[in-house]
């Protein structure tokens, strides 16, 4: 028997016993209880923190009193072929009437200070009977919506309630749904629109350039007659000299 058992009660005293499925958090509890007249300090440690939460790893333990360790194992693929080998090991420490600072105590200690503990942890699956008891707890659980003598209990304030707001959400989505179809017209129209401007401007494009073809033109053909009559009045000019 060590000295930890000697001064200080775990229960379970060996094994850590982890019921599944483990597809969800399982907690088991770990009891400490200090029989002793004096306080003292405890640390839980694990081969395997990232798959253990432990809530509280550390602590005192007043004279007399006893205190409660959740041990969390986080979710995982359970292969019950394999054989666990993650153990626990509960450390305690007597303190001094007068402690307040933990780390102090643990710092100051010797390691012939130290007392330990070590468990190991077991993993369990559900038997058939355990099924059969939460399959037989199902059915004794009481019907709320029955009364004594049988008869249906009136359906809750909270159901009417719940069947108007749904009717108002309905109604609702009805509106906007409207609401949308309507905007979708008038955006359509205003494509319409747009797309007759761009058109009418385009034709207005069409028709000045058209002007401005036909204003070249007739420049280009009135230059040669003006050509014609400035040649016409030096002809005149040098035959009136000669016959003069």
């Amino acid at each position: 028997m060590s000295k930890l058992e000697q001064i200080i009660v775990i229960e379970p005293p060996y094994d850590l016993k982890f019921k599944g499925p483990f597809t969800d958090v399982v907690t088991t509890n770990l009891k400490l209880k200090n029989p002793s007249d004096r306080k003292v300090c405890f640390k839980v440690k694990t081969t395997a923190p990232r798959r253990y939460c432990v809530r509280p790893n550390s602590g005192m333990i007043e004279s007399g009193a006893t205190v409660t360790v959740s041990v969390m194992l986080q979710p995982f693929d359970y292969d019950p072929n394999e054989k666990s080998k993650h153990k626990f090991m509960v450390q305690t420490i007597f303190a001094p009437s007068t402690a307040t600072d933990m780390d102090a105590v643990w710092k100051d200690a010797t390691p012939d200070d130290f007392m330990d503990s070590k468990l190991r942890c077991v993993f369990e699956l559900p038997t058939d009977n355990d099924k059969m008891d939460d399959v037989d707890a199902t059915k004794a659980a009481p019907v709320l919506n029955s009364n004594a003598d049988g008869t249906s209990a009136p359906k809750p304030i909270s159901a009417s309630v719940d069947d108007s707001e749904i009717k108002k959400l309905m109604d609702e989505c009805k509106r906007l749904q409207y609401d949308v179809g309507k905007l979708s017209d008038e955006n359509r129209q205003l494509k319409d629109e747009g797309l007759r401007m761009r058109k009418a401007h385009r034709s207005d494009n069409i028709v000045s350039s058209s002007g401005a073809t036909m204003s070249k033109q007739h420049s280009s053909s009135s230059l040669p007659s003006l050509l014609v009559v400035i040649a016409a009045i030096f002809i005149g000019f040098f035959l009136g000299k000669f016959v003069l």
